[in-house]
Order: C-alpha cells, then sequence, then structure tokens
C-alpha cells in the first residue's frame, strides 16, 4: 500500500506503484505515452546487434519500441521491482546508478533518457554519463520537466490531480531542469542537442479517459517551458 508520507521524489514510490507499470491507465500511463513519442526520434538499428542503453528504465516501457526498430535494449535503474518486470518484456536488466553507469564508454549507438533528469540532483552528471556511453554519432533522446513557474503550476499542482497525470509526489519541482544550462553543458561535452516542448493531444485524452483510445500522443508545440524532449547527436 503507498505511504502517504513519503517526501516527495522518494524512489521508493516506484516499488509502491511496481503493479502499474504496464497498466495503460494506471499510475505511469503518460509514460507509455512518453515512451511512443521518444520511439519516434529514434532511427532503425542500422545492423544486428545494435545497442539500445535505456537510463533509468523503470518497467521497460521503450521495450517494445525497441524491438521493433531492430535493437538490443539494455534497461539501467537502481530499483529491483521495475528491473524485474522489465526483464520480463525482454530487457537485459543493469542495476546501477545512472550517475555512474556500470557499462563501457561509447558502447552504445542510443541513449534514451526519459524522465530522469528531475529526479536527480546533478542533471549534468547524467547528461556526462550519456555521452560516455554514446559512439561518436550515437543519438540521444530524452525528456524532462522545465524549471519554470508555469511548469511547476502545470506538472505539480494541476497534473498530480488529472487522470493520466503524474502520481502525487513522484516530482519534487526543486530538481526541474534549467534548459539553457542543460544545452551549454550538451554543447560541452560534444552533444549537437535540440529541444523541443510536448504536450498531449487533448482530443486523445478525452478519447483515452472515454475509454475509446488506448494511449495518447505527445505533440510537439514551441514552448518548452513546460514539458520538453531533447533530440541529439554526439559529434
Amino acid at each position: 500500500m503507498r505511504d502517504s508520507v513519503r517526501p516527495r521524489n522518494d524512489p521508493a514510490q516506484y516499488d509502491d506503484l511496481a503493479d502499474q507499470w504496464w497498466e495503460p491507465s494506471g499510475g505511469f500511463a503518460a509514460l507509455h505515452w512518453l515512451a511512443a513519442s521518444r520511439a519516434e526520434h529514434i532511427p532503425p538499428a542500422a545492423e544486428p546487434g545494435a545497442l539500445l542503453v535505456d537510463l533509468a528504465c523503470g518497467g521497460g516501457l521503450m521495450a517494445p519500441h525497441a524491438a521493433r526498430l531492430g535493437y538490443r535494449h539494455v534497461g539501467v535503474d537502481l530499483g529491483f521491482e521495475g528491473l524485474r518486470t522489465a526483464r520480463g518484456h525482454g530487457v537485459l536488466p543493469v542495476r546501477g546508478s545512472v550517475l555512474a553507469v556500470p557499462l563501457a564508454d561509447g558502447c552504445t549507438d542510443v541513449v534514451v533518457a526519459g524522465e530522469i533528469l528531475e529526479h536527480v540532483e546533478d542533471d549534468v552528471a547524467v547528461l556526462a554519463e550519456c555521452a560516455r556511453l554514446l559512439r561518436p554519432g550515437g543519438v540521444l533522446v530524452l525528456d524532462a520537466l522545465a524549471a519554470t513557474r508555469i511548469g511547476r503550476f502545470l506538472t505539480i499542482t494541476v497534473a498530480e490531480r488529472l487522470p493520466g497525470g503524474p502520481p502525487p509526489g513522484i516530482h519534487d519541482p526543486a530538481l526541474f531542469v534549467d534548459r539553457g544550462r542543460l544545452l551549454a553543458a550538451a554543447d560541452r561535452l560534444g552533444l549537437d542537442l535540440r529541444l523541443v516542448g510536448l504536450r498531449p493531444s487533448l482530443r486523445d485524452a478525452v478519447a483515452w479517459r472515454l475509454g475509446r483510445r488506448g494511449g495518447v500522443r505527445m505533440k510537439p508545440i514551441r514552448s518548452t517551458a513546460v514539458v520538453f524532449a531533447g533530440y541529439g547527436r554526439k559529434r
């Protein structure tokens, strides 16, 4: 049972909700939508055995997309329950911190860092690990929450009360991401990175709520002030 007194951003919350990873209308519904959005920006594997490293993979929601695109899918996470679920969906699980990933330099063709930067004290250190893991020319796909007033209001005050929104307390707004700092760090690390805003399709969200759709498309928008994605390559 969920402990209502857990502090915000407590990783144990993911264990509380472990049975909901693959429930399309459960507490992680929006993560299914984001996983599908990430996959749209990952090229098909160029050769057999190409590797995709999925940081903070949770229950492995990228698994069907990685398989469809032809990648071996390695998931890195600290949570045992999430990794066990991910393994059941074909992910090769690696238990470890996204701040010190136990994989070799230049080992992977793709790094996915979805919904993790706003959960760590040092988001630039995670970005540095992404750069270290990627081979030259490798692809980086990330998404995160922006450190803005409107971002904090919509993702905490509003979204935590909406169906499909994040489980209450799963985020700490003090950790939301400074986009300028992120882009500057990416450049220093040899990553060509562009940011794009995201929002759920309102029409899809209504149809999903009424049980007429299995998921909701994430639509690109100009503003990166709330939810944003980053797409890039290692130089």
